[in-house]
């Protein structure tokens, strides 16, 4: 199934792991590169040498390509934008921010340079400034979200810029990515239904929370707030929806917030902590390794795509 991302990017199947925060760190990275996927470092707010310490694991764990999100707001951005440069690595997925600052050192040291984009404008903003494409991201995602759909945001950044186009938000199997490329994506990105494979680290009981999820367990706290974000229901999301609706403004909440997605991927306490899950979360129901995931998904896109 080759597009114009897989031939950019040298991998063998248009599928990309999100660069989830606290969750895609080496192991899953390099699972989803040797299923021949393309996997992602999520940057978060790791310190560079953090991150360093994975790209040099996933190195050792295979010869596939990868790449690193890089989290523009991250206190640590500068250091994370310089280590990717000195450590040749081949792609950099972006969001929460703008990395125009990066771009010129990106490109000069061959990067190939993907953000993560929720709107046309923005889209058509980082092809001027020389991305090799963009990633399409819906509200149907976990984590931060825009206010568009993946069904209605795809065609149209499809339709504004020339670059490839990869589509995210809602995307769990291969009914997802058959339907991305109808709307003319050439790649598709996903993060839930990878947070359940089994060389995932996060812990168990995320991914037990995933998997015993409904279709009616996804809520989105801070939109009153201009900070919206996607996870499960829990007690944290009902006693924060409750303040919220009392008209508690972003600064008096945060202390809900804080260290709790950590808590919850780490610690495992998706009681009071942040669960970030896509709305993908209903249709997930089991753990498989990365390449059971990617060969089950790919074998049920060819067939509805008709390519065998």
């Amino acid at each position: 199934m080759e597009t114009r991302i897989t031939k950019l990017l040298g991998i063998r199947y248009p599928v990309i792991q999100g660069g989830m925060a606290w969750v895609a760190e080496n192991h899953l990275a390099a699972a989803v590169s040797a299923a021949g996927g393309l996997g992602l470092i999520g940057g978060a707010n790791a310190p560079g040498e953090v991150v360093r310490d994975y790209i040099r694991k996933v190195r050792e764990a295979t010869d596939q390509p990868f790449g690193v999100n890089v989290m523009l707001m991250s206190p640590y951005a500068d250091e994370v934008a310089k280590v990717v440069v000195e450590e040749g690595v081949k792609v950099v997925t972006t969001g929460a921010g703008d990395p125009e600052k990066y771009m010129s050192m990106w490109k000069e040291a061959g990067i190939r340079v993907i953000p993560v984009v929720s709107s046309v404008a923005l889209a058509r903003r980082m092809e001027k400034y020389g991305a090799d494409a963009v990633v399409a991201e819906g509200m149907e995602s976990g984590g931060h979200i825009g206010e568009a759909t993946t069904m209605t945001l795809v065609p149209q950044v499809v339709d504004a810029v020339s670059i490839p186009v990869i589509a995210a938000g809602g995307i769990g199997d291969g009914r997802g990515i058959a339907a991305a490329f109808m709307l003319g994506a050439e790649a598709v990105q996903m993060g839930t239904r990878f947070l359940v494979a089994k060389e995932c680290t996060v812990h168990q009981n995320y991914k037990d929370r995933v998997i015993r999820a409904k279709d009616i367990d996804s809520t989105v706290t801070g939109r009153s707030h201009g900070h919206p974000v996607r996870c499960l229901r829990n007690q944290m999301t009902r006693e924060y929806l409750k303040l919220e609706a009392q008209g508690k403004g972003f600064e008096e909440l945060e202390y809900l917030t804080l260290g709790t997605l950590r808590r919850a991927v780490q610690e495992g306490d998706v009681t009071n902590g942040t669960v970030m899950a896509g709305q993908i979360a209903g249709m997930v129901s089991k753990e498989q390794t990365c390449q059971e995931i990617i060969e089950e998904i790919m074998d049920q896109a060819e067939t509805l795509l008709k390519l065998k």
